[in-house]
């Protein structure tokens, strides 16, 4: 399990605006190839490879160059960790050559797609500020992490759970989502969604390692979609959605260790004693909104639930007593 710690955070590394999209530009943009001239200023890290009686530079840095082809690049086959990030790239085909990847940024360039052949090694991957339209052809049995955030993504397809079993991190926020079905993987334990459409959580109930779930900023208005198979869930971020009714956290009630919870913006923070009727409904939080719950919370969420409890019995027992005079 996580600590508390983790849930400080609003949205690990990513509740920053992503920044917009490129722009369609017009005009056809003048071609900018990566030659072998600008080669040697990007290599860096000296590196054994093979049998380690040879070395080579595995680190590739070209970001931010205007280049609009990388062909040159499939000739660097031991290279390890590139950046390719803020260019004009529509093609990185070439990449599939490098089958030593570690680590790939193909941030804020014109890519449609971030199909490549599977690369054996690739543990991280960021094809964040593009334009791509498909989860399709992420197939890299080693990845762990795959940030996909501010695209025009509109469906998540393709992410099979035999390949990508690795993958603990997925980033999908500000893109067109408008459901969350297609993310069956069993080993994810970080989901952020973020930014999008999305009107209703469904599809995630085989998440059964999933920790933290971000959906802040949609338009979720009902809870259901949580399931008791989502036993290691500790943090939901649920902020800037259109929940009114309280009632709808009695759906969360099947997650054993939710710890943490945000709920900030939305109409049912207007709902009297607010906070103690969220702690009434969900006992093991310890956290909401980003602030601890008291003891002294716990023992009023606890007073007003004996109470209503009370309540409850003695209006059964008024009914019964009711019945039987009928009867008789």
């Amino acid at each position: 399990m996580s600590d508390g710690s983790d849930f400080d955070e609003d949205d690990v590394s990513g509740e920053q605006e992503e920044g917009e999209h490129l722009e369609e530009n017009e005009e056809e943009l003048p071609e900018k190839p990566l030659i072998q001239e600008m080669i040697p200023e990007c290599l860096s890290l000296l590196c054994k490879i093979g049998t380690g009686l040879a070395h080579a530079y595995v680190r590739l840095d070209c970001h931010q160059r205007d280049l609009t082809d990388i062909e040159h690049i499939k000739k660097f086959i031991h290279v390890r960790y590139i950046d390719i990030s803020g260019n004009l790239l529509k093609d990185i085909s070439s990449l599939n050559h490098l089958t030593h990847l570690l680590t790939l940024n193909t941030s804020k360039n014109n890519l449609t797609s971030a199909k490549l052949d599977a690369l054996p090694y690739l543990q991280i991957a960021d094809f964040s500020g593009n334009k791509i339209t498909s989860t399709e052809g992420i197939e890299h049995p080693q990845l762990e992490k795959l940030n996909l955030n501010s695209n025009q993504i509109t469906q998540v397809t393709g992410l099979y759970p035999k390949i990508l079993s690795n993958l603990h991190r997925l980033e999908l926020r500000a893109n067109r989502l408008q459901d969350t079905t297609g993310i069956d993987l069993p080993n994810l334990r970080e989901l952020y969604l973020a930014g999008n459409g999305l009107k209703k959580i469904e599809g995630l109930e085989n998440l059964v390692n999933l920790e933290k779930l971000h959906l802040r900023d949609n338009q979720i208005e009902k809870l259901d979609g949580f399931s008791e198979t989502m036993k290691k869930l500790q943090y939901v971020n649920l902020r800037s959605n259109t929940i009114a009714n309280l009632k709808e956290l009695n759906k969360m009630v099947c997650l054993p260790i939710l710890r943490a919870l945000v709920l900030n913006e939305n109409p049912c923070l207007e709902d009297d004693g607010y906070r103690i009727e969220v702690l009434i409904m969900l006992r093991r939080l310890e956290r909401l909104d980003k602030e601890e719950y008291s003891d002294e919370d716990r023992a009023e969420a606890e007073d007003i639930s004996e109470q209503r409890r009370q309540e409850e019995l003695l209006k059964e027992n008024e009914a019964e007593d009711d019945n039987e005079e009928n009867d008789g």
